[in-house]
């Protein structure tokens, strides 16, 4: 397989991304509309929205180009921005929502909404859609939906993706592997020796504290990470997974966790510890900003030759419910999904664009994106998609719980027996609250 191209019979044809419908016309959405739910306290002057999001430098230059431009159209309305690393993100904001102070829009994942939602922080923009200041038509594949929770939308999505493993492509090269979509994980470790035996360097950046990852692999034995209303796996299933990283880590195959710590925030692909890294496929942008190499996608590794587990999953625009401005924040987030200008800035740095208007406005022409694009085409080809797994109140705290587990087990500082037992025992409590 070569990586990225429509070589290999496993990227395919491009109508799939596409919605089955709608068209639409965003221009001047709301502009005479009255908001529900509170309405909007500006009364006819200047108004300041917070907009809070994580992510890398390069995801906040281009953030900040799609305010300027929305400043531009909009001169009444003005965007106060932060933005954090991902952790620090979610500090930051655990912060603000106790106290009373959230942003007024902010980015959001679906491990989080049914725990703010929870919390009553979280605004129902139903009432937006309702009152013409927000529009779900037009988005692609379902996506309009995916923000819903007990009938409320509790986000909107910006952009799509899915798990992949991202490669340096030259490092595969010389080590002569050629991953095909169906491989195994039997065919993944021999490609991770080959690599460790051929160029000198670790197999893959390290399976400790990649929950997502764990979670296809689970699904692909009949389990999920999470069930309706709690952990979808054993004792046993985790000890079996970090004992397999672990090893990995002391054959060589896996980069030693304590380079990978030193080195961050930068990534360990493009700091040229690992040949590849398990992530979301959208993230091979950073890696490009980051890196020297040249990077590309490659297919999930199979139990039996066929499941993958993996489904499209998104980042979503919410907002406070405590905002004063209800009207201006689903304006300001109509305008980012919906305006085509936004797709040529955005690119696909948080996904593939949702919205048909966005798709269809920004055709990447650069391999990094067109690799993103027929990297998930080639997943609908191969019919392997599914529903996403559910998401119980305090998803996000064993996610969080997962991460710095794993990462204390790679350092060293606990025993697999040890992380697998701690990890249990915050999940139970983080779960039945």
């Amino acid at each position: 397989m070569r990586v990225g191209r429509r070589a290999g019979g496993w990227v395919g044809r491009r109508v799939v991304l596409k919605a089955a419908g709608a068209s639409l016309t965003v221009a001047g959405l709301g502009a005479t509309a009255t908001a529900c739910g509170g309405g909007s306290s500006s009364g006819g002057g200047a108004v300041t929205l917070r907009y809070s999001w994580w992510g890398a430098e390069d995801r906040a230059e281009r953030i900040n180009k799609t305010i300027a431009l929305f400043e531009e159209k909009h001169p009444k309305m003005k965007i106060e921005t932060d933005f954090q690393p991902y952790t620090d993100f979610w500090k930051k904001f655990n912060t603000q929502a106790s106290g009373g102070n959230p942003p007024d829009v902010f980015q959001n994942a679906i491990g989080f909404l049914r725990k703010y939602d929870a919390k009553n922080v979280l605004l129902d923009l139903s009432g937006q859609v309702e009152a013409g200041n927000l529009s779900m038509d037009g988005f692609r594949a379902g996506l309009e939906k995916f923000g819903e929770i007990d009938g409320k939308l509790l986000g909107v999505p910006v952009g799509s993706n899915s798990m992949a493993l991202a490669i340096d492509k030259p490092v595969f090269t010389r080590a002569g592997v050629q991953p095909e979509q169906g491989w195994t994980w039997d065919d993944f470790d021999e490609a991770m020796a080959k690599i460790r035996d051929r160029t000198g360097r670790a197999g893959d950046s390290g399976m400790y504290g990649v929950m997502y990852l764990y979670d296809l692999y689970l699904r692909q034995n009949g389990k999920a990470f999470f069930s309706e209303d709690g952990l979808g796996f054993t004792e046993a299933d985790l000890s079996q997974w970090w004992t397999k990283a672990e090893k990995g880590v002391k054959s060589g195959l896996f980069a030693d966790p304590r380079k990978v710590s030193q080195i961050k925030p930068k990534a360990a692909l493009s700091a040229e510890l690992a040949g590849s890294e398990f992530t979301w496929d959208n993230f091979t942008v950073r890696y490009t900003s980051e890196g020297k190499s040249e990077y590309g996608l490659a297919p999930i590794p199979t139990t039996d030759g066929k499941r993958t587990g993996q489904y499209l999953g998104s980042l979503m625009l919410s907002a406070s419910k405590r905002t004063r401005h209800p009207e201006e924040v689903a304006r300001f987030i109509n305008f980012m999904v919906h305006d085509p200008e936004v797709a040529k800035i955005m690119g696909y740095d948080r996904g593939v664009p949702t919205t048909q208007a966005q798709y269809d406005a920004y055709r990447p022409t650069d391999p990094v994106n067109k690799a993103i694009a027929a990297y998930e085409e080639s997943l609908v080809d191969a019919g392997v998609l599914e529903p996403i797994t559910p998401h119980p109140n305090g998803a996000d705290i064993c996610e969080a719980a997962f991460l710095r587990i794993a990462e204390e087990l790679g350092l060293g500082k606990r025993s697999v027996a040890d992380a697998v037992k701690q990890f249990l025992t915050e999940s139970k409590t983080a779960l039945a609250g």
